[in-house]
């Protein structure tokens, strides 16, 4: 209740008869009037002041009712008002939401993107769109047939938009299964209230070919006249206002390739397949934000041969070589040439012919050349070195559309059919001294050949056959000439061999031919005979090495020298030449200790005839551990009096020996009892130590330490060394004063 005034009030729809509010009587007001927007449901008693509702609100019909409300006296005068009342229905979820269609039907391309939709429902709901109850949520009740654990389609809860899902867009293939049922329910209370009433509608589905397929293998003639660019082919996305690309992975200096809005594919300009024979690139689609829409499709372009090359020969001139005596049928040789149109096709099929020979002596067609091959073959036993010694022929060489001269250029070379033949079968004798040096020429010889010149059946070599089983002859050959050189190979030695009778064989690098032999004209004799030279006695080394200890006795044997002459004279006297003064001394070709001090000594040895010989005597000295330990100090230690505690001072030793004698030294202190009871050493590491006072009861003055140091050597030596310690007052640097 309350007093008359303008009121809004809210009442829900469906609700039936109902008190909504009481206005009270203020006097001098008796009585109420009421107009407006009644409709007869609504109206307010005049004695009382109740504003009822005598039937019942409905929101789709109507949302709000206004009404005017005015009080009156007796005499029927209004007192108050009009005020506005203004009745709100309250809507309630009383409607189920509906579909706009019975049923929906709907095309999907195979492997459609996951996600993409391809067609949608729609519903709608009679309640208050600012309210829960018509907000409405889509799902998927069946899914008829469902071959897969998961579903192949979904839809987006909002909007109601179907899509392939991600088993759907993988899945989906018109030849296994081309057409599917869904039952689609739309609730309201956006799918979230148990009391929210629900819709359903059956979709059809139709799966159809993808549209998104990759051309076959497209094939383009070469160097094509037509005008460019072509259309080749054309690719199609499932969906539509896509933009198409082209792109390739061979990073290629240019495409000769593009694509249109409509997904047609042009070559755009005349390929040449000796340039590039096969071509491999991407298509691909993509929407308005630039997303890939499918995945991309693979377009390969052969190039197609032409007959366009013409053979070309492989050298400008081929040369080749045979004997006169070859037989028929022989393969002389191949004319090769190449053809750059494709391998294996008639368009790089060669064959060949020969055109013309010169000189056509004595016939016009001593060669054959096989047509497919180019293998040219002898075909008449006429040739004659002396008649013809090249023949030049012209071999034509053709495709099927195209014909090259290929210059071949034949030598016939002579056979070997002559044997070398010396110009004296006897070079009589020689008398060498036996000191020639090696590489002397001690003769002349000269064998001729009537073959052809500057070849090998014409060449001569020269052999010792016999009479020189050392090889202490050798015998060059002059190419030009022909010409042997007999020279010293190894010295020569009157002692060892006075006399050689050799036996020199000519022979040529080629073989003879079937039928003729090497006979006595290809051999000479020749004999050395040596004199004998006085020479120096030899050594039996050129050098010798010894070691000896560096306090090895006077008169110790350290080595044996040993020296012959090689005419059998006696080596009568030999003495040494010392490079420093003397050291040892040799007695009896034996070598002997003198004093030890030096290592290097020259040894002469003489003949009867003064012949003199040299060699050189190494002694290495080896060290002994002949030398006992030092302190390596200058210096005399100190400590600053009174001692405080913890003071120590560094001791360092050495020995004169070598070093690996002198590596490791153990230090330690006499044992008496003031050095046990004042001292104390302790090793640092191998050439160092700390010596340190056991207490800080010390005098100002100079104690004297028994320190006792060993080397560890082989024999050990140890030496007692006795060091003077400082205790001395210091300054403010540390030192004493």
């Amino acid at each position: 209740t309350g007093p008359l005034k303008d009121a809004t009030f809210s009442v829900p729809e469906g609700s039936g008869v109902r008190l909504i509010y009481q206005f009270t009587v203020e006097p001098p007001a008796v009585s109420f009037r009421t107009t407006g927007e009644k409709d007869g449901i609504l109206d307010i008693d005049p004695k009382t002041g109740v504003l009822y509702l005598n039937g019942s609100l409905d929101w789709e019909t109507k949302t709000s009712y206004n009404l005017q409300v005015e009080s009156l006296d007796e005499n029927g005068q209004r007192v108050k008002g009009p005020y506005t009342v203004t009745i709100l229905v309250e809507d309630v979820n009383d409607n189920p939401p509906e579909f706009d269609q019975p049923t929906y039907a709907g095309v999907v391309r195979q492997n459609s993107r996951p996600g993409k939709p391809f067609m949608s429902v729609y519903a709608t709901d009679r309640d208050d769109p600012s309210t829960p109850h018509a907000q409405l949520a889509y799902s998927i009740l069946h899914h008829f047939p469902n071959p897969y654990p998961k579903m192949l389609f979904q839809i987006n809860n909002v909007t109601g938009e179907i899509s392939p899902s991600i088993t759907g867009s993988y899945y989906l293939d018109p030849q296994k299964q081309d057409s599917f049922t869904l039952v689609v329910s739309v609730k309201d209370m956006a799918g979230m209230s148990v009391n929210g009433f629900t819709s359903s509608a059956d979709v059809f589905i139709t799966v159809k070919e993808s549209l998104w397929k990759a051309p076959s293998t497209i094939y383009l003639q070469e160097n094509s006249t037509q005008k460019h660019p072509v259309n080749i082919t054309q690719v199609h996305s499932n969906e539509p206002n896509v933009t198409y690309e082209l792109f390739e992975r061979e990073k290629l200096p240019r495409l000769p390739f593009s694509v249109d809005q409509n997904g047609i594919i042009y070559v755009t300009e005349p390929l040449d397949r000796e340039e590039k024979d096969t071509y491999s690139f991407f298509v691909i689609a993509k929407d308005k934000e630039g997303e890939l829409v499918d995945k991309p499709l693979q377009v390969v372009v052969v190039v197609q041969d032409i007959n366009d090359n013409p053979p070309v020969c492989q050298k400008a001139l081929t040369i080749l070589e045979i004997q006169e005596n070859e037989d028929v049928g022989s393969n002389i040789g191949t004319v090769s040439a190449t053809d750059m149109d494709e391998k294996d096709t008639l368009n790089s099929r060669l064959q060949f012919k020969i055109e013309s020979q010169v000189p056509a002596v004595p016939a016009s067609n001593l060669f054959f050349i096989q047509q497919d091959t180019g293998v040219l073959q002898l075909i008449s036993r006429s040739l004659n070195k002396q008649i013809a010694s090249n023949y030049s022929l012209k071999v034509l060489v053709k495709d099927a559309g195209f014909q090259t001269i290929c210059d071949v250029q034949i030598h016939v070379i002579d056979i070997n059919d002559q044997i070398p033949i010396f110009e004296k079968s006897d070079y009589e004798n020689v008398t060498l001294a036996e000191d020639l040096p090696v590489g002397t020429v001690i003769l002349e010889i000269q064998a001729t050949d009537a073959d052809e010149p500057l070849t090998g059946s014409s060449y001569i070599t020269y052999e010792i056959k016999e009479g020189d089983p050392n090889k202490t002859f050798i015998i060059e050959t002059d190419p030009k000439t022909n010409r042997g050189y007999v020279k010293i190979n190894k010295a020569l030695d009157f002692e060892t061999t006075p006399v050689y009778n050799l036996l020199i064989h000519a022979t040529n690098p080629e073989p003879l031919v079937t039928g003729v032999e090497y006979n006595s004209s290809s051999f000479a004799v020749f004999k050395v005979f040596l004199s004998n030279v006085d020479e120096a006695p030899v050594f039996s080394q050129e050098a010798y090495i010894t070691e000896a200890l560096e306090n090895v006795p006077v008169d110790t044997l350290v080595a044996t020298v040993e020296a012959f002459d090689p005419e059998g004279d006696t080596v009568r006297r030999y003495h040494e030449s010392l490079r420093t003064s003397s050291g040892y001394r040799c007695r009896q070709s034996q070598l002997k200790v003198q004093d030890a001090m030096y290592n290097s000594i020259l040894l002469n040895f003489t003949d009867n005839a003064a012949q003199k010989s040299k060699a050189t005597f190494i002694i290495n000295l080896k060290d002994v551990n002949d030398n006992p330990p030092r302190l390596a100090m200058n210096y005399v230690p100190f400590f600053c009096h009174p001692l405080a505690g913890g003071e120590r001072t560094l001791i360092q030793a050495t020995d004169d020996d070598e070093q690996r004698f002198y590596s490791t030294f153990t230090f330690s202190l006499k044992d008496d009892v003031d050095t046990r009871n004042n001292w104390e050493i302790s090793k640092i590491n191998s050439t160092h130590a700390y010596l340190s006072p056991r207490h800080s009861n010390f005098e100002e003055k100079i104690y004297s330490v028994p320190i006792i140091i060993n080397d560890n050597g082989r024999p050990p030596l140890e030496a007692e060394i006795n060091l003077e310690v400082n205790m001395c007052r210091c300054s403010s640097e540390k030192s004493c004063f």
